[in-house]
């Protein structure tokens, strides 16, 4: 699994309508082949800063598959001009740690 990160800095103003718009983005992503699960928090701090958490089967189900499809041209178009400045997007995976007995 890999979990894929984005701070998602929302243009001021904007807030209620992204997340509106975002809602309805959400069926497209959780659509795509390889897709998990997704989430985002907004930032308690900062009310135009957004935490976007996509899990993925594997990396190229997000960087081929869904950003190379025809349903991500949809995804821009309902979310990226929200964005300002545009989000770096991040891949990470999950470090397994062995419990010791005794």
């Amino acid at each position: 699994m890999i979990l894929e990160a984005a701070f998602l800095y929302v243009k001021k103003g904007m807030e209620k309508a992204f997340e509106a718009r975002f809602a309805e983005a959400s069926e497209i992503i959780a659509s795509m082949n390889g897709y998990i699960h997704h989430e985002l928090q907004k930032c308690i701090e900062q009310q135009n800063k957004y935490l976007l958490l996509v899990q993925w089967k594997t990396i190229e189900d997000h960087t081929i598959g869904f950003r190379g499809s025809k349903e991500y041209l949809q995804w821009k178009e309902k979310l990226h001009h929200f964005y300002e400045p545009f989000p770096i997007v991040e891949h990470f995976e999950k470090i397994e740690f062995s419990k010791k007995k005794g």
